[in-house]
């Protein structure tokens, strides 16, 4: 992500000017990056985005064009366009690794740094981070509903853009896809492209059985051939089967065949037993027509015979949550090394933030399962037995014993130099699928999943109301004029 300074919101900068101005701007802050609500009504979401998040702050800088647009904006004085010249972004980065399964309220990523530099990037840091985990978290729940048959990213022509359909395949592929229609997306990222045929190739031709015979002439060894142009058990599969036994004959081994539209479950289940009855055993069946999850789940329930499915729309786009809503927060400010926790207080409870350095401790029991994740501050370790508790419902408590902790926040940045090896994409998908393991089935179904426990620390807890407590009688003390 080359040159992309600008890619914030105008706010940001009047800030920094009104920090310089006020002379805050070597104030050192703390911000968390976090969602507030699961997408799609599911019980997790998959961290994604990162190594875009590296790739901007490693190429965060003003060009002499941007400093011109910025000053033709004449809202800015001269002194700030001018330190904008060196602007370097020299901060800590914290974040879970892509593919972490994570949680409402986790800080997924912290932010150490300049108040300056840490309110810049804030908007850049939300638009790539809501994105990729949104589509991830998707393609996750759709490739949990397949039951291990293949999903293929099929959404670029639905996408939200060019950048939403080349970023959101590469998310998708960390949530499960085992390929993608995207050829960029395939260049860029290494995934594995897929594809079959166009109605308009069928229709083009003099009948349906020459369409499949020139296809099959021109890609004999990657034949599978799209049967629902015309009608699907009375033209399309017949026609399929006669081009299918043809390259057989000839040493080639036949895909097998596409639908794309009608009764799914019912059109799949003649299709195969057509197939069978040729000896085109090894045909593959795929689906494709406006899929997500609870239609895979509804098709497989009626005994659909499909092998792969091509999702587009529902899963570029996420249909039924089409933002993630993730925000980033002020935890804690100060100068000269004395860091002082922060409190944004508001009516609504959700929009209370969580003050401190904070980490996340995942605990594990013996036989490497998910028990719950806990809220701490950065400086805290735990024993067993360890009791916790809801932060909101406190009579809610579960005593831990054996178990083993994982801290999920690891060190991305360190004074503006990485110190993380950003992991190849398919090692990435992998980490997900094997994260995603950890976790009882309760949690993964797609439909009134767990709520897994995500708590607070006793300590941090305390620390949040006694903040709480001060910001209160603050407020009391104004009302009353003192």
């Amino acid at each position: 992500m080359k040159n992309a300074a600008l890619l914030t919101d105008l706010y940001q900068l009047t800030m920094m000017q009104g920090y310089m101005q006020n002379d805050y701007q070597d104030h050192e802050a703390v911000f968390d990056l976090y969602f507030r609500k699961n997408p799609s009504g599911g019980g997790y979401a998959i961290a994604a985005g990162l190594e875009q998040v590296v790739d901007y702050l490693e190429n965060l800088r003003f060009s002499q064009e941007d400093l011109d647009y910025l000053c033709s904006l004449n809202f800015f004085d001269k002194e700030f366009i001018e330190s904008l010249k060196d602007f370097r972004f020299n901060g800590d980065i914290d974040a879970v690794p892509e593919g972490t399964v994570v949680f409402p309220y986790e800080p997924i990523l912290r932010v150490k740094a300049r108040i300056v530099e840490a309110q810049l990037i804030e908007t850049a840091l939300l638009n790539i981070i809501n994105f990729q985990t949104l589509i991830a978290s998707k393609a996750s729940r759709i490739v949990h509903a397949a039951e291990g048959g293949a999903v293929m990213e099929f959404g670029l022509r639905r996408a939200q853009g060019p950048d939403g359909g080349i970023m959101g395949a590469r998310a998708a592929f960390i949530g499960g896809c085992q390929s993608t229609s995207n050829v960029m997306a395939g260049k860029l990222f290494g995934i594995p492209v897929s594809g079959t045929q166009a109605h308009s190739w069928i229709q083009c031709f003099p009948s349906e059985l020459d369409a499949f015979r020139a296809y099959a002439r021109a890609f004999p060894d990657q034949c599978l051939l799209l049967v629902d142009t015309y009608n699907v058990l009375k033209s399309g599969v017949p026609n399929a089967i006669k081009v299918g036994l043809e390259l057989e004959e000839k040493g080639h081994r036949f895909l097998g065949i596409r639908i794309d539209s009608g009764d799914l479950a019912y059109l799949s289940r003649e299709a195969r037993k057509m197939l069978d009855a040729a000896g085109l055993h090894n045909a593959k069946i795929v689906a494709s027509n406006d899929l997500d999850e609870h239609t895979i789940t509804a098709i497989r329930a009626e005994g659909a015979k499909i092998d792969s499915w091509g999702v587009g729309t529902h899963l570029i786009t996420s249909k039924d949550t089409p933002a993630l809503g993730g925000v980033y927060k002020l935890a804690a400010e100060g100068k000269d090394g004395e860091i002082e926790p922060r409190i944004k207080v508001s009516e609504n409870i959700s929009k209370i933030t969580t003050p401190g350095v904070k980490k996340i401790v995942r605990f594990y029991d013996k036989k490497g399962k998910a028990l719950a994740d806990l809220v701490a501050l950065d400086d805290e370790k735990f024993e067993s037995p360890l009791t916790i508790f809801d932060p909101i419902q406190t009579w809610k408590r579960k005593t831990l014993r054996n178990f083993t902790t994982k801290d999920l926040l690891i060190p991305i940045f360190r004074g503006g130099k990485r110190v993380y090896h950003l992991p190849e994409l398919r090692d990435i998908q992998a980490y997900a699928q094997k994260d995603l393991s950890t976790f009882w089935e309760e949690v993964k179904r797609l439909v009134n999943p767990h709520r897994y426990i995500v708590d607070l620390s006793p300590k941090l807890f305390e620390l949040r109301q006694a903040l709480l407590l001060d910001v209160s009688n603050k407020v009391e003390k104004v009302g009353k004029g003192d």
